[in-house]
């Protein structure tokens, strides 16, 4: 017996980890990885997101854009969750060099230490990196 997941169609679902490594702004990189996220949701597959490195910073509340000239799209991480992205992960490590916890990100995540990141991996069809 498998666990493979099937959309509506019958097809095989995909499972897409989305891994965010850049700072939030100064890039494009953040805000496409959201964008290419949302798409994927839409088409029924099994979005994850990893945050590592100065990605973590994508989900730090009190984000104060004016100075770049930049809207601050951090609290739409908050909307994910109505269209079913609901696997948010951190690495612990990146969290912890930048002297960050869980109560300093905008949304819910799980912490994964470097072998739990290791098999989240692993377990992907797809993995894009921002």
């Amino acid at each position: 017996m498998t666990d493979e997941m099937y959309d509506e169609e019958g097809g095989p679902v995909k499972k897409f980890l989305y891994l965010n490594r850049k700072a939030p702004y100064g890039t494009i990189y953040a805000l496409e990885s959201l964008e290419v996220v949302l798409i994927g949701a839409a088409f029924e597959q099994d979005v994850s997101l990893l945050f590592m490195d100065d990605g973590i910073f994508q989900l730090k509340k009190g984000q104060d854009t004016k100075g770049i000239g930049m809207k601050n799209f951090s609290p739409t991480y908050r909307a994910l969750e109505m269209y079913d992205v609901e696997k948010l992960y951190v690495d612990k490590k990146s969290m912890d060099e930048r002297g960050l916890s869980a109560d300093d990100l905008v949304v819910p995540v799980e912490i994964l230490d470097a072998a739990q990141v290791a098999d989240l991996m692993e377990d992907q069809d797809v993995i894009l990196s921002f």
